[in-house]
């Protein structure tokens, strides 16, 4: 049996991924299923002589970067440049500030130190946007390996993709896998419209893309939580304002300005404004862990957030009510559940989003007896699933506000069987499902490749 290796950007201790959230509890999910080896780096800054040092606990092998690596190809290139890109907010990205060959640097170095392990029979499978490189330095090494790549953020349009300088490269990196995952159908189609479009990639008869030589198949893989813990998840009577004539609007966001919290937080107040009835009687608690701190951006979005908060909470904020608790750190995701199963509304509204797993959390811990409503931006990749969920554009302050007044108002039928449909698309479409199909698809290329029609 062929053994799996995990490459990410961040490693977690297995021990204590339980914790965590996200996508590192899914890859940790994943590893302890499969015969693997997780490698990445382990969120420590070294020094450079120190860097290299690799840390092997069971199945999970880590290393260190130095301060200068982290500030070119972490918060540089990778934050800097992919992330803004990729979420379509060019006027955010420092397209010219020369981070790409650091970028690579890393990429490479952390390909020689998995050199080493690798077995003739491992499939690789590399995650996301700071590893796109990982590949190309692998072959170059020799390594012909199943080498899978899965991308946790949307792809935009191709347009948009070419604005970066190393677009080429990227692309030419990119084409060393032998399967790209994205999240949902219209990556994919972005993704086909920039490889043909811009690079003249022929689509051959099997459904893959010839590229600077080399054949890449590419399709969608929308990854899923598991439900079950989120399922234990009990109504949380610690909570302020918990009594029962209050109704509770919850948010999980990270810190980060493609989550569309001001627009959330705007809508909210306009939703008080206009149906004064609701003041007193709805609260909105907004989770909102810090991220990428010494990025400007963050700085800008973070006090944005807190005079946005202030003005709603000291214009319409009584003695025994306040209209917004934002909360600016994170939640141990036990508490997130007992949150998520008190709260009769969860706001997911990013500007853009690959995915975004905290709408499958939130439904999955719902009282199925009495369960909460879901208001789910159309830019996230969850909508292209969760249509059973109040679908709303997030830059529409009034069409938002009105969706949270559906959702106070919606009756018990509909929300049962809103949320019944839902929740079955949560367990069909889990994070083992996930796995599980991406990997079977990776092998079928080399099975394609040994019988190529072009």
């Amino acid at each position: 049996m062929s053994r799996l290796v995990v490459v990410s950007n961040r490693v977690l201790d297995l021990s204590k991924a339980a914790r965590a959230g996200g996508v590192a509890v899914t890859l940790a999910d994943v590893v302890r299923t499969h015969k693997a080896l997780w490698f990445g780096w382990n969120g420590e800054i070294k020094p450079a002589d120190e860097a290299d040092v690799v840390r092997r606990k069971a199945r999970v092998t880590t290393a260190s970067l130095s301060d200068i690596e982290y500030a070119g190809y972490y918060l540089g290139y990778a934050n800097s440049v992919l992330w803004p890109v990729f979420h379509n907010r060019l006027d955010l990205a420092q397209l010219e500030a020369r981070f790409y060959e650091r970028f690579v640097e890393v990429n490479r170095r952390l390909t020689s130190l998995l050199h080493p392990m690798l077995r003739p029979d491992d499939i690789i499978w590399v995650h996301d946007y700071h590893l796109i490189p990982f590949a190309a330095e692998l072959r170059k090494r020799g390594i012909g390996n199943l080498i899978g790549f899965f991308l946790h953020i949307p792809f935009p349009p191709w347009q948009t993709f070419m604005a970066v300088p190393e677009h080429k490269e990227l692309a030419r990196a990119l084409a060393a896998y032998d399967l790209v995952g994205l999240q949902t159908k219209a990556d994919v189609g972005n993704f086909i419209n920039y490889m043909t479009g811009a690079l003249h990639g022929r689509i051959v008869p099997d459904g893959r893309i010839r590229l600077f030589d080399q054949l890449i198949a590419v399709a969608s893989f929308p990854i899923g939580i598991d439900p079950t813990n989120f399922a234990k998840a009990r109504r949380a009577s610690d909570l302020v304002q918990a009594h029962s004539s209050v109704c509770r609007v919850v948010g999980v966001d990270r810190l980060d300005y493609t989550k569309g919290l001001p627009h959330k937080f705007k809508a909210f107040g306009q939703l008080l404004d206009k149906y004064p009835q609701y003041q007193r009687q709805v609260v909105l608690t907004q989770i909102a862990p810090p991220t990428r701190e010494s990025v400007e951006a963050y700085s800008d979005i973070r006090h944005e957030l807190e005079s946005l908060a202030g003005s709603i909470n000291g214009r319409l904020g009584e003695l025994d009510w306040v209209p917004i608790h934002y909360i600016y750190r994170s939640m141990p995701r036990r508490k997130l559940g007992d949150i998520y199963r008190s709260s009769k509304i969860c706001m997911v509204t990013p500007l853009r989003d690959g995915m975004n797993l905290i709408a499958k959390e939130y439904v999955a811990a719902q009282d199925a007896a009495d369960p909460g409503v879901l208001i789910l931006s159309q830019f996230a990749g969850a909508a292209e699933e969760m249509t059973e969920a109040l679908i709303v554009n997030p830059y529409n302050i009034e069409e938002t506000a009105e969706a949270l007044r559906s959702a106070l108002e919606m009756d018990l039928a509909e929300r049962r069987a809103r949320h019944g449909a839902l929740l079955q698309g949560v367990y069909d479409h889990d994070a083992i499902g996930w796995s599980r199909l991406f990997l079977e698809h990776l092998k079928r290329t080399r099975v394609s490749a040994s019988h190529e029609i072009v």
